[in-house]
């Protein structure tokens, strides 16, 4: 499995979005932070231990990267890429 993910797939893969234009649409609109610093490029890299930040549905969430997909499966392998922080 690769070390890296880019940020767009990430997003879909991890079904955060719907489809991968809104993933790139969000990360290129700036609405994306990675580790604390804005992200304006769906090719942002992103890696197992980072955290994103975002708002999404009237809540700003804060997810911790914790596995890289290498496909878009089911919500329950979704979810367990990543944990939920406190915001």
């Amino acid at each position: 499995m690769a070390d890296s993910l880019r940020l767009d797939k990430f997003l879909w893969f991890a079904r955060i979005v719907k489809t991968r234009a809104l993933a790139r649409a969000m990360a290129e609109g700036g609405h994306v932070r990675r580790n604390g610093q804005p992200v304006d490029k769906a090719s942002a890299v992103i890696r197992v231990g980072d955290v994103l930040t975002f708002a999404r549905r009237g809540t700003v969430r804060v997810l911790k990267i914790e596995a890289l997909p290498a496909r878009r499966g089911p919500p329950a392998e979704a979810r367990a890429l990543y944990s939920e922080q406190a915001g």
